[in-house]
Formats: structure tokens, sequence, C-alpha cells
């Protein structure tokens, strides 16, 4: 058995910001020392990583099977170049049927898609955190009911892996309202707050709750998240870290001009 890994939940940026140059990749800075930070942790002893990407929604958990993904160029508005990248991280079907066995074990269904390619959501981080594109990766589907237990529970289920030498990431942004840019100062540092004290001083059991209801209890809930896609990923990632502790790996009170974010470790 492997020495445990942590987990992480990641905020991921604007497109496939790491492929870039220019101003682009200057806003990324703080987000990149971030991530070399995880690389450098990570080095030597992930066997594979299994990421949770806001970017890919199905009805129910699916998981990449193929041996060697493709790319989706999921994202508009940018350079022909971008759309000819590429980030040739070998699959993994045999894990793939084994993340597929540990969530139907507890009752939620799923699948296996032999055809589904890598979003930005993961090649974006993955080619800072793994630039050489030498690990396995298999990404698993949100779920786009975007039910928090249903999420938990699947993590719940994936933290067996983490005693086998996987690294367990969520792809997201601690906050994600595409509308607002620079007035969004004050309702994404009231969510920044609320989500770092639920993470981080809250006891596990009370911190599960409290993710539950976030959006009852969360200031600013809807303003951060219109929709759920980019926060979800964090549900997973929480169940898989049990009663570990947590601390934030980065923090950016300007992102874009007016977000703050935050990326959180596990363990």
């Amino acid at each position: 058995m492997s020495e445990r890994l942590p987990t992480y939940y990641l905020s991921h940026g604007g497109g496939p910001w790491s492929f870039m140059q220019g101003p682009m990749r200057r806003e990324h800075e703080q987000l990149e020392a971030a991530l070399l930070s995880v690389s450098r942790e990570l080095d030597g002893r992930a066997k594979a990583i299994l990421m949770i990407s806001g970017h890919w929604e199905e009805p129910e958990f699916a998981v990449t099977s193929g041996a060697q993904p493709p790319m989706v160029y999921d994202y508009a508005g940018f350079p022909p170049e971008l759309y000819r990248i590429k980030y040739p991280a070998p699959g993994s079907p045999e894990l793939a049927q084994r993340i597929h066995s540990l969530i139907e074990g507890v009752g939620l269904r799923g699948g296996l898609d032999a055809d589904r390619g890598f979003d930005h959501g993961t090649y974006a981080l993955l080619a800072v955190t793994h630039p050489n594109a030498n690990v396995p990766v298999v990404q698993v589907a949100i779920r786009n009911d975007y039910d928090p237990e249903a999420h938990l529970r699947a993590g719940e289920a994936l933290a067996p892996l983490r005693d086998e030498g996987i690294a367990i990431i969520g792809s997201g942004s601690s906050y994600h309202n595409l509308r607002r840019r620079m007035d969004a100062r004050k309702s994404s540092a009231s969510f920044d707050a609320w989500l770092t004290q639920t993470l981080i001083e809250i006891a596990p059991q009370e911190r599960r709750a409290r993710l539950l209801r976030w959006e009852q209890l969360a200031p600013f809930a809807r303003e951060a998240h219109p929709t759920e896609d980019h926060l979800i990923p964090l549900h997973v990632v929480v169940g898989a870290a049990g009663s570990d502790g947590t601390r934030v790996i980065y923090h950016q009170d300007d992102f874009m001009g007016g977000w703050m974010l935050s990326s959180y470790r596990f363990g």
C-alpha cells in the first residue's frame, strides 16, 4: 500500500492559460506558483491522477476509460493555435474500471466513456503540475443535477484510492460568475471567507453538513455560483478527504481585476 496522498480543490483559472504567454499568463502567476508547489509535492508519489472537472457534466457519474484520451477544446475566442494544443497524458482503463466499481458500490449509477477526452479544467492545471504528461489521468464527470449529497458520497467512495497512490483533484473555481468582473469584490470576498471558514475551522462532520446546505448558508451563494458546476467538484474532494484537515494553498483577491479565488489542500 502506498503512502496516503492529499486531495485538492484547485481553482483552474481562465481557459487554456498555461499554454499562453503575455498578459493572460501573467494574470495567472500566483496560481501558477501554487500549482508548482502541488507539482513538487506529488512528484514521484502519484501513480495516477483522478480529475473531477467542472467542465464535464453527465446525467450520471461517468469515467474516461480510453487508453489515449483526446483533447476537448471547450472554450471560445482564443487564437487558432490554442485549438491545436496537446496534453498527451495516457489514460488508464484499469483505473477507470476501479473508479466505476467504487462509485457503483455505494449505490450511485455511473458508466465508462472510452471516447471522452481531457477538457481545459484538466489540462490547464496539469500542464503546470505534470508538464511531461507522463502520469496516467482519468476524469470523472460531475452529475448535471449538482446534488451535493451524491457528490459527497462519490468522494467518500473514492477515498481508498488515496492509499493506492492516486491523487484526487477537483478542478473548478471558488468563485465563478462570468457576468461579474470588476463589481464582484464584495460578493467574492464574502463567499470566500465563508468557504474558507467552513473548510478550515469547522469540524469534518459539520463541514459536510454546511456544504450540503451551501446555497442557504453561504453569503452571496447564487451570486458566487449562478450554477454550481465549478463548485461541486469540491464536494467530491471533501468526501474523499474524510476527517482530514485543510489549508489554503492559493489565494488571490484581484483575479481578472475583481474575483477573490482560493484553492485548498486536504490531508
